[in-house]
């Protein structure tokens, strides 16, 4: 068995370029048993809801464990409620995203954690509404953000703003 081993071919190849050969196969194994998400850049986005958002706590060290702390840096779509932060009544570019309709304008704030700040990413715009829920898909940050209405727990950059299906 030895002798297959050491057969005419692993001769042929200096030890160097053998090591070489094998981190490239190991390479090409590893990428192939990569969930088929990894292997572009854009992933599809975890829906997210405002129960999970709601279980970080204010206050509490980077290190506590919760559902909204894996949520850190990732690709998520969460439905909620707009409250503009510019003053323009066709189209904005910045919003507060919030659980329920009128919440920040008319009621007291919800807790930080449950708003999330949203800015569109390519200084896109999107039209604005008070009353129609939509879905925002974009990255999520866990930080805090000062608005006009209180502190923030979230911030999203958004690839896209969409009605709410159904609404």
């Amino acid at each position: 068995m030895k002798h297959c081993l050491r057969g005419r071919r692993a001769r042929n190849f200096s030890p160097s370029r053998r090591g070489a050969l094998c981190n490239g196969a190991l390479a090409l194994i590893s990428l192939a048993l990569e969930p088929p998400a990894l292997w572009s850049a854009s992933t599809a986005p975890v829906t997210v809801g405002w129960s999970t958002l709601k279980t970080l706590k204010s206050g509490a060290p980077a290190t506590q464990a919760s559902p909204a702390r894996v949520l850190d840096g990732k690709r998520v779509s969460i439905p909620g409620f707009m409250v503009p932060l510019e003053d323009d009544a066709e189209s904005v570019t910045e919003f507060l995203l919030v659980p329920y309709a009128g919440a920040c304008i008319h009621v007291p704030p919800p807790p930080p954690n449950q708003i999330v700040h949203v800015l569109l990413t390519d200084h896109g715009k999107v039209k604005m509404t008070f009353v129609d829920p939509i879905v925002v898909t974009g990255t999520l940050k866990i930080s805090t953000v000062q608005s006009p209405y209180g502190d923030v727990s979230y911030d999203l950059a958004a690839d896209t703003v969409a009605p709410y299906p159904g609404s």
